[in-house]
């Protein structure tokens, strides 16, 4: 330390870790621009963020983007209400940690064959559901076999399609044996439409009674409006320190954030952007503001007039300003798209592809030439989309005016938009949640026939070169296989990305975290109910 500038520097550090502002490794990036050693602010990090958890309470959240489609097959989850619900109530056999690496949940372990064909789950023997039966390799198996099948409906389907049998081995553990090498299944296993739920006696899935193993046992849902839960005190992991959740659907930003404000809730689950700044300077308040590999897409069609034309299609992505959206609808709170959905996020990037910039007179040629002159496009989209979707596509409007491109944003009702709009209109607004890994989101999204491929678009270098990832060890490699599928989802695929938006959403100060958070979903993971804890 050499001045009392430092000095002040390092206090305020200590005193928002010890609340939970600020991450490790923010903490140390400023500690050694203060003039701290890398040892002492490991040991001055430790003292002041090690904050103790407290027991007791209840957790009041206001959750955005409920619906009365909502409901507990985890096959047909879609909307943020069922991800923030899931995580409190059910588990998974991996999970997302706190800094982003792979962690256990209902498995305790796991490990593959030097092929990767075969990979070994070993259980946990706590673990057990809230109905008093202990988990098992047979509900296991049923959970995944839940989603498996062409006929399965689930949007899980294509990320378990390799999956040839899975075998319990009479040890408390069970083995996946593959049709092809796939080295990312660990890290498939916190999709969200894989909780581990009970099996009946006939090997199907006891889904309907709302069973499962998770930190809280579900008491009362109702579809669009909330949920209320209580501690399970047989939880097998860490956390669940509230002894109840209250989950109150509120889709209306302004509801949200004055219920925030006003201490009617503790958290809520999405804030806006434009407002993020006034809402910090709220004393009883602290807003989180999290970069992640969530995306926003618009997503057309392609196998339908006239998104079929792939002239059509680079107009439309060369007719938007990326840079004014994120500053006039995101508040920087972003990072800029390029057209593929690989976020800087996620690992094996491809930094060098060239940043597509905003083009009018290219697209306004490539219009006339798709012979679309004079014609308008409608977009849709709803509010609980994201912060500013309609503002966004407003905007977006006035930069395709440039290019002789006229486009009508239509706002849809926030109730039902997934499951009246979404892969039903031929083009509108999306928004993903962040996955661990490009083959996770490619597979998805992206791969021929795929029961989510929001554009219906089908490209066989594409589908091969992802075969081709899965098994491919050498890191190299891999990045290769990315880039190049980067490339031809940029170039040739019906996805326009404006941006991935960071998580911003907010807590009343008496709530408190570790001061790290996962980036896979809003609230911590989406496990905000069972890592955080009240102060006070």
């Amino acid at each position: 330390m050499t001045n009392s500038h430092d000095r002040e520097l390092l206090d305020r550090l200590a005193q928002a870790a010890r609340e939970g502002k600020i991450s490790r490794r923010s903490f140390m990036h400023y500690s050694a621009a203060a003039g701290v050693t890398a040892t002492t602010a490991t040991g001055l990090w430790t003292t002041s963020a090690k904050a103790e958890p407290k027991s007791g309470g209840t957790f009041r959240i206001a959750q955005h983007d409920g619906n009365g489609t909502d409901q507990h097959n985890p096959a047909k989850y879609v909307s943020f209400a069922d991800i923030g619900l899931t995580h409190t109530f059910r588990a998974y056999l991996t999970m997302i940690n706190k800094d982003q690496t792979l962690g256990p949940d209902v498995a305790t372990e796991w490990s593959a064959t030097p092929d990767v064909k075969e990979w070994r789950f070993k259980l946990n023997k706590n673990a057990t559901f809230h109905s008093g039966r202990k988990v098992t390799a047979n509900d296991v198996i049923a959970s995944m076999n839940h989603h498996r099948g062409e006929d399965s409906g689930s949007a899980a389907a294509s990320l378990l399609e390799g999956i040839e049998e899975i075998v319990d081995n009479g040890d408390h553990s069970v083995t996946f044996k593959l049709s092809a090498p796939n080295a990312d299944l660990p890290w498939i296993m916190p999709d969200y439409h894989l909780p581990i739920l009970p099996a009946n006696d006939d090997g199907t899935l006891n889904w309907q009674s709302a069973d499962g193993c998770g930190p809280y046992v579900l008491k009362e849902f109702e579809a669009g409006i909330g949920a209320s839960l209580v501690r399970h005190d047989d939880w097998h992991g860490e956390g669940a320190y509230f002894d109840a959740v209250e989950i109150i659907i509120v889709n209306d930003p302004n509801a949200r954030q004055s219920a925030l404000i006003t201490g009617e809730v503790d958290a809520t689950s999405l804030l806006e952007n434009k407002t993020m700044r006034r809402v910090a300077r709220n004393p009883n308040v602290e807003v989180e503001n999290i970069p992640s590999a969530s995306c926003i897409t618009l997503p057309m069609h392609t196998n339908t007039a006239p998104f079929d034309n792939p002239d059509v299609r680079m107009a439309l992505k060369l007719a938007m300003n990326r840079e004014e959206i994120v500053d006039k609808i995101a508040f920087g709170a972003a990072t800029i798209g390029n057209d593929f959905h690989h976020s800087p996020a996620m690992p094996y990037y491809p930094t060098d592809i060239e940043q597509r910039q905003y083009d009018p007179d290219k697209a306004k040629a490539l219009w006339k030439k798709a012979g679309m002159e004079g014609q308008t496009l409608e977009i849709r989209t709803a509010d609980s989309i994201t912060t500013g979707a309609v503002d966004m596509l407003v905007l977006y409007s006035e930069h395709a005016k440039a290019a002789g491109i006229d486009i009508k944003p239509i706002r849809e009702p926030n109730d039902g938009y997934w499951s009246d709009v979404w892969l039903k209109k031929p083009w509108m607004m999306s928004n993903w949640g962040a996955r661990p890994t490009p083959d996770v989101m490619y597979t998805l999204t992206y791969k021929s026939g795929a029961p989510w491929n929001e554009t219906f678009w089908e490209n066989d270098r594409f589908n091969k070169l992802l075969t081709q990832g899965k098994g491919e060890l050498d890191d190299t490699k891999r990045a290769e296989i990315y880039r190049e599928m980067g490339m031809i989802l940029r170039d040739d695929g019906g996805t326009l990305i404006p941006y991935f938006p960071n998580y911003v959403f907010g807590r009343r100060k008496n709530v408190k975290h570790t001061g790290q958070m996962a980036a896979s979903w809003m609230m911590d993971g989406a496990r905000a109910a069972s890592r955080w804890w009240f102060d006070s």
